[in-house]
């Protein structure tokens, strides 16, 4: 949409930032003049400075971790997998049009950990206290137009922790520039969640906040529409509202609508919610909002409802990292993991222990996913109440989310300090959304005569299955949900537990002694209809708290699912409990065990089917009814070939599978998640890579090492295997198979199509290759990085005289006031004199002081002479634009002065920017 039409543009800052990995000193105060100047605003030093050289530093994409790109070592932090996080610069240089001035100009950053400093031009404008938030910086102030440069600096403080577990460094989610009106839409500004008025009658109470940073008051009209899936407007209303000058206000109207199609976990249907901003019959600013007419109900007695229809949440927990990229994950492999997790049966989600990123919620609003959304500071102080604020803002529209919860098993939960706590974040939370109850993860002071159960509207229990009915009998009026169980241990592929090597068996039969195994945390869940549901500890593994094991293990063995999203027997069980719509039936263990003959061996038939028949080699070892909770199992004395299941229902036979006796590994495969990628920049796509026989058959025990090449327009991006015990880079060209599989994660590059190839081969192996179509993509719409420029700051001009002054005169150190601060682009008035001396001092970027370069002057106004260092290097006899001149090479500060003459009254000066770039 045009500016004319809508004048709203958002515009990605992934691309083009310099990266410097460590941190940078800033430079000591000395002497009067640094003093005085580092107490005003626009001045900062050292790497935060505008000038400033980082042309030596590492271009780099957003997202971006630098964490994950660090080796394991043992001295670090086990929480953190074992990887150097530690303090990083990041730089990123732009331009803004002339016709930008006088807009709103507002900087985004979704996410960066941990904490961080930012400088826009020169000036401090934000620290930020939480890595998982998502913060904003009105930059229209400091805003420069016109070919001038724009400069941000951030500092990344990643020794910082704020959880137990891998949190990655970096600037790890999307940044953005947003250019709207002077009077527009707030972000997060609009608040349109619908509410049930009975008899299928619904109502969307709709708030939507403005400013105005113009100079006058703004008269303008609030446009709502409500369209359907189909793309049909349902209903419409309007509201006038006068905006005051450097204030909010907002708009308030209400939208009636009848008998909405609802959003289940299975059919998730979506409206959504157009807000257009009217100043005088013209549009100036849009917004658009997704929405979900759905009911939540928890009973204390009958669990939760949706839509009125009993569910019970059949739930995960997991961390925000991937195999190969860290926290720093492309949008498309949030999808992805989502997929896995729908497959397994999943319909709800714990975002533990922090707020999730905006784009996963918009994917769990479109796949039916119910999240519970985690608030990551338990704390009531201001600082920590805005941290909550801004969660229950920005995802109070989404239908997805479902509950709040304030904190995860907090030492002070038995307490009444922890209640008082609880009870105000709990009305922070009610003053922004009343529509969705606020839970608390316990773990602990349940029973304690105050405690924090009184103050939320679900109790959460992690773990504590022994408490449930007791804490039910006495508390009959209470809804309870467990918010994490489980904690049982599995290394994907091994089914036999060695301490020696790290590993654990995947037969369920390994967990904390806090936790259970999967079948019996389940059955706890399942069996008691008070309770709302479960949300398993967890879904993926993800990288630190390596429980039960230590060094060399680097990541946990608690997922379903390995790092990499490949599934373990914990994945199928929960599917067989979890999935009704379809046959489950799955075999553990592999049936490659040479050396082994004769021997039992624990087999395990996962299924959702009445019974299941198992036989080995044509022969028939038994037949079982499915316990959903135990899974039917036999002792099988090992011989080679085929083992093979079969399920019934009602005598039916509904799935069948086996498992064979392998050779060694022959050829490698490739297999893609998607058929093609996106090519525009951001689409990525994980790639299966598995090692099969010369009859094609997968082989479940290849370890061996696999090397990986790419070409036509695409990256690797990162590599994985799912072992919690590798210490390969998880960046290059080189990954292990760990029990036959590992992960490729390829992404298509900006204004790609055609096709992408990735091969990978193996010593003594057939290699493989995959061609993956890349089709022609609009890449999101993006602020251009500028080059480099040594912009000159910092001028003073003498006094006006007569005479013509000496270009090299001495300047007192504390001369604050004889010689003034000018910006260049704004000219001076030579009153009572002809000549001006305005200088100012520099050094170079490195590579300038090595070959010299180039000092280009925007424009002169008055007759002019450039002196450096002492030297005269040109004239001009009258105004000139587009003035540049030479800068020879020296390792050393420098001084610039131009001497400028016009007639007394005249204006003159620099009416331009002044900088300095490398000799082309």
């Amino acid at each position: 949409m045009s500016i004319a039409a809508n004048n709203r543009e958002r515009l990605t800052l992934n691309q083009g930032w310099r990266f410097h990995e460590g941190d940078i000193a800033f430079p000591a105060i000395r002497g009067h003049s640094a003093s005085y100047a580092n107490a005003k605003a626009g001045k900062t030093w050292g790497a935060a400075a505008q000038d400033h050289d980082d042309t030596g530093w590492r271009e780099v994409e957003l997202p971006h971790d630098w964490a994950v790109e660090q080796p394991c070592e043992p001295d670090e932090n086990l929480s953190q997998g074992f990887r150097r996080r530690g303090i990083g610069w990041y730089r990123r240089h732009f331009r803004l049009d002339a016709a930008d001035h006088g807009r709103h100009l507002e900087l985004q950053f979704d996410g960066i950990a941990t904490h961080c400093t930012v400088w826009l031009n020169n000036t401090l404008v934000h620290r930020n206290w939480c890595g998982y938030t998502s913060f904003s910086i009105d930059m229209t102030a400091l805003a420069r137009f016109d070919g001038d440069l724009n400069t941000l600096s951030i500092r990344v403080d990643a020794d910082s922790q704020e959880g137990w577990w891998y949190e990655g460094a970096g600037i790890y989610r999307h940044a953005w520039l947003v250019k709207r009106s002077p009077t527009h839409i707030i972000t997060d500004g609009v608040h349109a969640n619908p509410v049930p008025e009975g008899d299928d009658r619904w109502v969307i109470p709709a708030d939507v906040t403005l400013y105005n940073c113009g100079k006058r008051p703004s008269d303008v009209v609030v446009e709502l529409s409500l369209i359907d899936p189909d793309g049909k407007t349902v209903c419409r209303g309007q509201a006038a509202v006068v905006v005051p000058v450097l204030k909010n206000a907002v708009g308030k109207m209400s939208l009636s609508v009848v008998a909405p199609r609802r959003w289940f976990v299975d059919s998730p249907t979506l409206y959504t919610v157009q807000t257009r901003l009217m100043q005088a019959g013209q549009l100036i600013d849009s917004a658009s909002t997704t929405c979900g007419f759905r009911t939540l109900r928890f009973d204390a007695n009958q669990g939760f409802f949706l839509n009125e229809k009993p569910l019970k949440l059949q739930g995960v927990c997991n961390h925000q990292d991937h195999a190969g990229v860290g926290v720093a994950l492309p949008d498309s492999l949030w999808e992805f993991r989502l997929r896995k997790l729908k497959e397994m049966g999943v319909n709800a989600y714990r975002v533990a222990h922090n707020p999730p990123s905006v784009e996963f919620l918009d994917l769990c609003d479109r796949v039916g996913i119910l999240v519970m959304d985690e608030n990551r500071h338990f704390n009531s102080s201001p600082e920590y109440v805005r941290q909550l604020e801004w969660l229950v803002r920005r995802d109070r529209n989404h239908p997805c989310v479902f509950l709040w919860s304030v904190f995860n098993e907090e030492p002070m939960q038995g307490s009444e300090s922890g209640y008082e706590m609880v009870r105000r974040m709990s009305a922070v939370v009610k003053a922004l959304d009343a529509t969705r109850p606020v839970t608390a993860a316990m773990n602990g002071g349940l029973f304690t005569s105050i405690n924090v159960s009184a103050a939320v509207d679900v109790v959460g229990f992690n773990y504590q299955i022994d408490a449930y009915d007791r804490f039910h009998e006495l508390n009959p009026d209470m809804a309870l949900t467990s918010s994490e169980d489980t904690s049982a241990f599995m290394t994907r592929g091994e089914y036999v537990t060695d301490p020696t090597r790290n590993v654990l068996d995947s037969y369920d039969t390994q967990f904390a002694p806090w936790g259970a195994s999967h079948r019996e945390a389940w059955k706890a869940v399942a069996t008691r209809p008070y309770l709302a549901g479960g949300f398993v500890w967890t879904g993926f593994d993800y990288r630190g708290e390596p429980t039960p094991l230590q060094w060399p293990s680097a990541s946990s063995f608690f997922g379903c699912m390995d790092l990499c999203g490949f599934p373990k027997t914990a994945f199928y069980i929960h599917q067989a409990q979890w999935v009704k719509d379809r046959p489950v039936l799955h075999l553990a263990p592999h049936w490659n065990w040479a050396g082994r003959e004769g021997q039992p061996v624990h087999v395990m038939a996962i299924s959702n089917a009445d019974s299941v028949a198992l036989w080995l080699n044509g022969k028939l070892i038994g037949e079982q009814a499915v316990d959903p909770f135990e899974m039917p199992s036999w002792q099988v004395p090992y011989a080679p070939g085929v083992l093979e299941a079969v399920a019934k229902k009602a005598g039916r036979e509904v799935a069948r599978t086996k498992s064979e006796t392998t050779q060694s590994p022959a050829a490698l495969q490739l297999i893609a998640d998607r058929p093609g990628l996106m090519g525009d920049g951001r689409d990525a796509q994980p790639i299966t890579v598995q090692a099969v026989d010369a009859a094609g058959r997968f082989v479940a025990t290849a370890n061996l090492p696999v090397t990986f090449d790419i070409s036509g327009g695409g990256a690797i991006i990162g590599l994985g295997n799912g072992d919690p015990n590798c210490h390969e880079p998880e960046k290059g060209n080189l990954r292990s198979l760990f029990n036959g599989l590992a992960q490729v994660i390829v992404q298509a590059g900006r204004d790609a199509s055609g096709t992408l190839t990735l091969t990978a081969s193996a010593l003594g192996l057939t290699p493989a290759k995959l061609a993956i179509d890349v089709l022609p993509a609009m890449p999101p719409a993006s602020v251009p990085p500028a080059r480099p420029k040594l912009v000159l700051q910092g001028w003073r001009m003498s006094p006006v005289t007569m005479e013509r002054p000496d270009p090299n005169v001495a300047v007192a150190e504390n001369d604050m006031n004889t010689w003034v601060t000018i910006e260049p682009g704004e000219l001076q008035k030579f009153v009572a004199g002809r000549w001006a001396n305005y200088r100012v001092t520099f050094l170079p970027f490195e590579a300038m002081r090595r070959h010299g370069g180039q000092i280009n002057f925007a424009g002169i106004t008055g007759r002019s002479e450039i002196w450096l260092d002492g030297v005269r290097l040109g004239a001009t006899p009258a105004p000139a634009s587009q003035i540049e001149v030479a800068l020879p090479a020296a390792d050393s500060p420098r001084m610039l002065n131009v001497l400028i003459e016009c007639n007394p009254g005249e204006l003159a000066g620099l009416h331009g920017g002044v900088t300095l770039e490398e000799s082309i």
